[in-house]
């Protein structure tokens, strides 16, 4: 999807949503920052698959969109940590429903191979 319907105000509210996760890894760095502020190399260590510039690409986007606040702690060594903001945290809540219909979608797939 494109980034730039992510800012569209001519396009359904869900597709300017859809627009701000939209990746393989968004969505999972959110629910890893619902637990508090991480720092980047802890977030690829849960993440096995997640090159740096893949993960500083996604919380530099997500930071553009207001979901992300990026910290840097002065000192040796320079620290940066991630957290959700409130608007991210907004998002956050606003996809718990769909994951529970994710999370039962998954349970009637099982089911349904159980049976055959």
């Amino acid at each position: 999807m494109v980034r730039s319907r992510a800012r569209d105000p001519n396009v359904c509210g869900v597709v300017a949503a859809i627009a701000v996760i939209d990746g393989k890894w968004k969505p999972t760095l959110l629910w890893l920052l619902e637990s508090g502020p991480q720092r980047p190399g802890q977030l690829r260590r849960q993440l096995p698959g997640l090159t740096e510039k893949v993960l500083t690409q996604a919380l530099r986007e997500m930071e553009a969109d207001g979901l992300v606040h990026r910290e840097v702690h002065h000192g040796l060594p320079l620290k940066t940590e991630y957290s959700l903001t409130p608007f991210g945290r907004d998002l956050s809540e606003a996809l718990a429903p769909l994951s529970d219909w994710g999370y039962r979608r998954l349970a009637t797939l099982a089911e349904a191979e159980q049976a055959s």
